[in-house]
């Protein structure tokens, strides 16, 4: 397992999504995004001059797009998610074998389908962390 010294490319990037309790890649991926925020806890008090706070919960969200395909297992499960039980999601940004692997528990909050006269059918999916977005170098 390298550091990386260098910038990664995209175009390599794999999603996988929990099918049925296996992990099964997503066909087609176009791009995914991940976002990690953490909470503040005020802790100022009355005759303070500045305000004070501790770390409070960390949170994960997170979206995929996709060249929509009814023959993908992992799309049809991602169609099916909204609403449904926390899936493991695992990110690849630059490739399986290369870089770092994102994983975790998601909630699929979202997903649409877009139709255009002038390109492919698309569909974006928003998903909302359950847990912690762990991080592994390749």
């Amino acid at each position: 397992m390298a550091t990386n010294t260098a910038v990664y490319s995209g175009t390599q990037g794999v999603a996988h999504f929990d099918v049925g309790g296996s992990v099964t890649a997503v066909a087609s991926i176009i791009s995914f995004s991940v976002s990690q925020t953490g909470d503040t806890i005020e802790t100022s008090a009355m005759g303070s001059t500045s305000r004070t706070y501790l770390p409070g919960l960390t949170n994960f969200t997170g979206s995929m797009s996709v060249y929509f395909r009814d023959d993908d297992a992992a799309q049809s499960a991602l169609f099916s998610a909204p609403g449904a039980a926390a899936a493991t999601v695992e990110l690849f940004p630059s490739g399986r074998t290369t870089g770092v692997k994102l994983s975790g528990e998601i909630i699929v909050t979202s997903h649409e389908i877009t139709a255009a006269n002038d390109g492919a059918v698309t569909a974006e999916v928003g998903f909302q962390g359950s847990g912690s977005l762990t991080k592994a170098d390749l």
